[in-house]
């Protein structure tokens, strides 16, 4: 019954005469349903459509790129942009998944110049680069054009600075916060007296300073102030600060512990405010180099301030005389005697030092003549005669020259060729 259907469906082809009578022609019959759908589609095809308007209204399409070669100028190509696979996951452990303590932890032992080039890496290891973990020592010693490293540093959050004769630009220090910094050695740096009073002034932790050598102010020395639990102060070769400022200094600073003011433009005003003004805890004190200007009622003076005191430096002062001995044996603790080039010394007259049993050093350079030391190493069996040409008191670097200390800090980071940060 199927194979009937079907065949009824099928279309015949039959044989008509032709006008002529001799050609056949043939004809199609067609299924009136299929007659139907032809007819609807012709109608829709031939209906009004605003095709233009589609056009306008559809996104532009996007065509292929032809690229011509030399050898392919008779036969373009297209390009095809073939999808991006996404890159499948890296076995075993990135970077970016390590923690920032574990990353300080590489840091911490890497030198500083590694250290720099870590923190152009990206914006993640640049804040940990600057750590304040990782800043707490540095030696810059000798470095120039040191403004912009140098307010990077403080900023890092550096405890202990070393960089003794260095050329410090001007940083930009007005609107950084607070320092942490406690221990700095800026001894015969070029720097402008304003640049420091910025330094100085944003510190308020100080322990250990040494600008030995730098030319202050009445400013630097009231910041200076602000330091109360300054303890070593070297400010040997210092000058441009008042009298007055000095004695603010003094009373305020009460935790001095070693204080060298050695060759210091000095007045007559100023000696007078340091010997009234000294804290009763002080331990070492270096007043050399006044020449005509320290006298023995200053040593009184100073001695009933100070009975604490264990190294007292008072060389290269021409108006001592033996008449201050009676107030060096006052002094219990005493260990260090610095007597150097004080000429009206008589050199007989230290004999009397057997009688102080806590000396065990005793400078006496350019009062006793070479030929003449046997002489007082017998009658001083105890003390040690002439064995420290220089002195010590507050000295932030106490060796040979290439050490990184900074009163017995070691500087973790040190830069010893140009850079920048």
């Amino acid at each position: 019954m199927h194979a009937a259907m079907s065949q009824e469906k099928r279309i015949h082809l039959q044989e008509l005469p032709s006008s002529s009578g001799h050609v056949a022609r043939f004809t199609r019959i067609v299924d009136p349903a299929n007659a139907l759908r032809v007819q609807l589609k012709e109608n829709l095809e031939n209906e009004c459509t605003p095709q233009e308007l589609i056009q306008s209204w559809s996104p532009p399409r996007k065509c292929p790129k032809i690229c011509k070669g030399k050898e392919n100028d008779s036969a373009p190509f297209v390009l095809a942009r073939r999808p991006r696979k996404k890159p499948e996951a890296e076995r075993g452990l990135s970077w970016d998944n390590l923690p920032d303590e574990l990353l300080l932890g590489i840091f911490y032992h890497l030198p500083l110049a590694d250290l720099l080039r870590v923190s152009r890496a990206c914006r993640r290891w640049h804040c940990l680069a600057f750590d304040e973990f990782l800043w707490h020592s540095i030696d810059l010693t000798g470095k120039s054009l040191l403004a912009h490293p140098l307010h990077q540093a403080l900023n890092a959050g550096i405890v202990a600075l070393r960089c003794p004769r260095t050329c410090i630009g001007k940083p930009l220090l007005r609107d950084s916060c607070p320092f942490r910094l406690q221990h700095a050695d800026f001894s015969n740096c070029t720097v402008s007296t304003t640049v420091l009073e910025d330094i100085i002034g944003h510190c308020h932790r100080l322990q250990n300073l040494s600008l030995e050598g730098l030319v202050l102010s009445d400013q630097v020395m009231l910041s200076l102030a602000q330091n109360t639990e300054l303890a070593q102060l070297n400010l040997s070769g210092c000058s441009g600060f008042s009298a007055e400022s000095l004695k603010e200094m003094l009373q305020h600073c009460s935790c001095l512990k070693e204080l060298n003011l050695a060759w210091c433009t000095f007045k007559a005003e100023h000696i007078a405010a340091a010997v009234n003004n000294f804290p009763e805890g002080l331990t070492q004190l270096n007043l050399s180099g006044y020449r005509e200007s320290l006298c023995g009622n200053d040593v009184e003076v100073l001695v009933k301030r100070c009975l604490n005191l264990t190294s007292l430096d008072v060389s290269d002062n021409v108006l001592l005389t033996a008449d201050c001995f009676k107030y060096f044996l006052q002094l219990n603790s005493l260990q260090h005697l610095g007597l150097s080039r004080c000429y009206q010394i008589n050199p007989a007259s230290l004999i009397d030092f057997e009688k102080c049993h806590s000396l065990k050093t005793l400078e006496v350079f350019g009062i006793v003549q070479d030929v003449h030391l046997p002489v007082l190493w017998n009658s001083l069996p105890r003390i040690k005669i002439n064995t420290c040409p220089f002195t010590t008191i507050a000295r932030p670097t106490t060796g040979g020259k290439n050490s990184r200390n900074i009163w017995g800090i070691k500087c973790r980071l040190s830069y010893r060729g140009p850079f920048s940060f």
